[in-house]
């Protein structure tokens, strides 16, 4: 963008609403006074932050650009009260190095992470109050930490804050904390060049600035109108030219183009134009039409058999596939002919609930009133691992409508109750053909040096074979579609030698060896020794990088919101001149995992491993994952180990963050697989854990259901 100087902030709204005439899109009304982006990414008005969040569920992809930087940013909605930003900044000023070997002429890519969380909300008389870091584990060229507050008057949404740190640097009050301990009086230069440190000891410390602002929301739907007076006065800035601020004020436009589009105009420091635009989507409520059987309702029971001798069983099981999303090995019947058990396990669709209540009313349209209770075994590998009981004579009301009864009076999750006797249906394990199936699959990394967006998608040929109960083999067959990554250019800085094995920094030598590569190939053995406790052994080529063999046991209480599990492998690394060969590096690597529903929170799974990983550095990974009701999970990981910052070179620590998708939501048809996209800041060798198929957890998910989860889990 040109800096333009000497123009007014009227010459803005005039512009604007001289354009008005032009026919807008509708917007849907509860997008009406919604929250809007700052420069930054992150609810806010332009340079500064609001106290308010956004509707629980939202993600935001934005971009906002002027002369100096330009800004990327992904921006979501965790939960009501925390938000949470992931930022480029690309400071197009200067160069990411002074050697053209290492960088070319890429310009200088800073990340950072925001971090915003709701104090309290706003009543009659208190305004809304949070608090919030700005790039707070990045390299700190732009941290700033603040309190704000918000309060709404009519159209006016009015905010008042104090900043610290980037929004701090005007120095219009004094430090409040100051009065408290001399400590906070002045904040430590400098910032970490590797990134990725919390530098707590800056934290609401040094310069402090008062900020305010208003965005008014006009009387056309998709037009709001913002104000605000900026705490930083740009004098310690990373642009490496110098920034002039002729006014602390800025005058913003944000125009809704759709539900989903958002531009935003502004005039700020007195002499620079800004403009950005964000597309947004609310992860709660994206949804998918579904093109699905017709549920079986009260005009079915017509034809209902009076006897259990009338049921034609082939005819029962084949209905239950289709319709219910249920697939029987066994069907049984109590003696007192009161209970019908039906081990199998759910199909074809995401959320196990559906499969339940289709199921059950086909079961009720076709066996007879005398059966008052189902009993759907949910089996794994041949392993029984949980058993829901369904009560068929609530649910007969239900369906008739005589009374509406509560699910979980309805269905009711069970240990498993195998005191059947007499036998209906029974389908022995048969030696079957490998089921084959394929799916694209990308693997990605942001802010290298050689490139900030490194990728490859690839093609997955996917292979699962049972060969016995307990016994499968799995495999992948990879394809490249489109890479870079053979730009991929790992360096050591003032060594030879890595200071660390690499183990994922190969990943160049992988990518150019051949289009086509033995993704993995695994043998999995797993035992049951009781309803608590399983067990699995393994070996193969793990991933792309690692082979070998392994052991992995899982406690898994039914229904408790908690596992914990063990594993040790011998991994060797597999060669990259080759299809099959290895390289003489290996490792014994392994370790113990938690796992936690938290109950607080709604939908969140936390998984802890402690132990050792491939480099042969020891420490603790943790793990993060938020459902949203649309079924898709964002994640986050993070991995500090014995090795120092200096040792594992930028970003100082692993960590990376992703999204699983159900391929529900992608078509108009049922269906329980999942497309993940992940994404590193930077591939470095600390921190990294090894990847394999069948882990316990997610074989176990009927003990413990997350991904296909549904209300009576909860």
């Amino acid at each position: 963008m040109k800096t333009v100087k000497h123009i007014t902030p009227l010459f803005l709204l005039s512009a604007v609403f001289s354009v008005t005439k032009v026919q807008a899109q509708d917007i849907s009304e509860h997008m009406i006074g919604q929250p809007t982006q700052s420069d930054f990414g992150g609810v806010g008005l332009m340079q500064m932050p609001t106290a308010r969040m956004g509707r629980s569920g939202e993600f935001t992809l934005f971009y906002y650009d002027n002369e100096e930087y330009r800004r990327m940013a992904f921006n979501m909605q965790l939960f009501p009260w925390f938000e949470a930003t992931i930022r480029y900044n690309d400071i197009r000023t200067r160069l990411y190095s002074s050697s053209p070997e290492f960088s070319g002429d890429q310009t200088y890519k800073d990340r950072g992470v925001d971090v915003k969380f709701r104090l309290w909300e706003e009543s009659k008389w208190i305004p809304e109050l949070s608090v919030g870091l700005r790039d707070l584990a990045g390299t700190g060229k732009f941290a700033g930490e603040y309190i704000v507050a918000s309060k709404r008057y009519k159209n006016f949404d009015f905010t008042l804050g104090l900043g610290w740190g980037n929004l701090g640097t005007n120095d219009n009050i004094s430090n409040p904390f100051c009065e408290v301990t001399d400590r906070f009086c002045n904040r430590p230069e400098g910032t970490t060049a590797r990134g990725g440190t919390f530098e707590t000891d800056k934290w609401f410390r040094g310069d402090t600035s008062l900020f305010a602002g208003v965005e008014y929301q006009t009387p056309w739907d998709p037009l709001s109108i913002k104000v605000e007076y900026e705490g930083n006065d740009y004098s310690d800035e990373v642009s490496g030219t110098p920034i002039v601020q002729d006014s602390h004020f800025n005058y913003g436009v944000h125009y809704r183009v759709t539900d989903n589009l958002n531009v935003q105009l502004s005039y700020e420091r007195g002499n620079t134009w800004m403009f950005g635009f964000n597309l947004r989507a609310n992860f709660n409520d994206i949804k998918q039409y579904k093109k699905r059987e017709r549920k079986r309702d009260k005009s079915d029971f017509a034809d209902r058999p009076v006897d259990i001798k009338q049921v034609n069983t082939d005819k029962l099981v084949t209905d239950l596939r289709a319709e219910g999303g249920w697939l029987s090995h066994n069907i049984a019947l109590s003696d007192d002919g009161k209970t019908l058990s039906l081990t199998g396990y759910p199909i074809g669709y995401s959320n196990q609930m559906e499969a339940l209540d289709r199921s059950s009313r086909v079961l009720l349209t076709e066996l007879p009133d005398s059966i008052e209770q189902y009993q759907f075994i949910d089996s794994v590998l041949g392993m029984p691992m949980s058993q829901t009981n369904v009560d068929a004579v609530k649910l007969e009301d239900n369906v008739k409508q005589r009374y509406l009864t509560k699910h979980d009076e309805i269905y009711r999750l069970t240990e498993v109750n195998e005191s059947q006797d007499n036998t209906l249906y029974d389908r022995p394990f048969e030696l079957g053909w490998p089921r084959v199936s394929a799916r694209p699959y990308l693997v990605q990394s942001f802010g290298g040096p050689e490139n900030f967006y490194m990728y490859q998608l690839s093609a997955d040929i996917q292979m699962n074979w049972q060969l016995a109960n307990n016994f499968v083999v799995t495999g992948a067959l990879g394809v490249n579609l489109l890479t870079n990554y053979d730009e991929f250019n790992f360096l050591v800085p003032g060594s030879d030698e890595a200071p660390l094995p690499r183990v994922r920094t190969y990943i160049r030598e992988y990518v150019t060896y051949s289009d086509v590569w033995l993704d993995d190939l695994q043998a999995t053995y797993i035992k049951q020794w009781n309803q608590n406790l399983y067990t699995s052994v393994y070996g193969g080529y793990f991933e792309r990088m690692f082979g070998g063999v392994g052991f992995e046991t899982l406690y898994n209480p039914l229904n408790q919101g908690w596992a914990i599990g063990i594993d040790i492998n011998y991994a060797k690394q597999r060669d990259f001149d080759s299809y099959t060969g290895f390289r003489d590096y290996s490792v014994v690597t392994g370790h113990v995992t938690g796992y936690w529903k938290v109950p607080k929170l709604d939908d969140v799974l936390v998984k802890v491993a402690l132990g050792r990983f491939l480099a042969k550095d020891v420490g603790v990974q943790v793990n993060f994952e938020k459902k949203f009701d649309s079924g898709i999970i964002v994640g986050a990981y993070a991995a500090k180990t014995d090795v120092s910052a200096d040792e594992y070179g930028e970003g100082s620590f692993t960590k990376g963050f992703y999204l699983s998708i159900p391929f529900d939501l992608m078509q108009i048809y049922d269906s329980v697989g999942r497309a993940s996209f992940g994404w590193t800041p930077l591939t470095r060798d600390g921190g990294q854990m090894l990847m394999r198929s069948q882990r316990l957890f997610g074989v176990t998910e009927p003990r413990n259901r997350y991904y296909t989860e549904s209300d009576l889990y909860k």
